[in-house]
């Protein structure tokens, strides 16, 4: 009579272990699912944020170049007119000297 009971209960415990188990693979499809849409957000959102950072910093290098093709443009007209004042203070110079030769 043992016998006959034993599969019987095989059978319900069997049962039982198929429906948490497949119980549990459907708790797993769903968090696995969570997981991939986390991370599909996630890649989404630092994609997102390096093309950002990576246009400013095109910006930023567009900006600098202009500011170094300034600065190369100043300092060019600073030499010019390095020269021109040398050369005005060098005519001041002679014509003061003219000036007092006169005068004597």
């Amino acid at each position: 009579m043992a016998e006959s009971e034993n599969p019987t209960d095989l059978n319900k415990l069997l049962e039982q272990f198929r429906r948490r188990a497949s119980e549990a693979e459907d708790r797993l499809s769903r968090l696995e699912a969570a997981v991939a849409k986390e991370k599909d957000s996630y890649e989404e959102e630092h994609s997102k944020k390096i093309s950002k950072l990576e246009s400013e910093l095109k910006r930023a290098k567009t900006e600098l170049a202009a500011e170094h093709k300034k600065t190369g443009e100043l300092a060019e007209e600073n030499a010019k007119l390095k020269y021109r004042v040398t050369h005005l203070v060098q005519a001041v110079k002679e014509a003061d000297l003219k000036l007092e030769s006169k005068g004597t």
